[in-house]
């Protein structure tokens, strides 16, 4: 049976078509690694490696968020707890704001 391409999904733009397995501890250890060495030695044309690093660091931030959000639903409004939930928070639009391209420009500044 032949394998169907992903599709667009039209209004966010993210790939539709089948699930995919999460890597395995060793499995994305070993990605990150060869990613960090892309990045470094300048061997990243398409910028597959920056965006793995970019992702995985904002994944880091995101499961911060989800902690803090689960420890709220836990135990309601315990007095340190909404000051964690607002940094975690923060630490994800920083982190989303930092290094941002301009609209329609490459980080190589080719344009669309």
């Amino acid at each position: 049976m032949a394998a169907t391409a992903p599709s667009l999904c039209g209004a966010c733009t993210s790939f539709t078509g089948g699930e995919m397995g999460k890597p395995t501890e060793q499995e994305l250890s070993r990605a990150l690694a060869v990613a960090k060495y892309m990045r470094e030695s300048g061997q990243d044309p398409y910028w597959l490696a920056k965006a793995l690093l970019n992702l995985n660091y904002r994944m880091s931030n995101l499961e911060q968020v989800m902690c803090a959000a689960e420890a709220y639903l836990r135990s309601g409004l315990a007095e340190r707890e909404p000051g964690q939930r607002v940094r975690a928070i923060e630490a994800v639009k920083r982190a989303d704001a930092r290094d941002e391209p301009q609209s329609g420009e490459f980080s190589d500044g080719l344009r669309l």
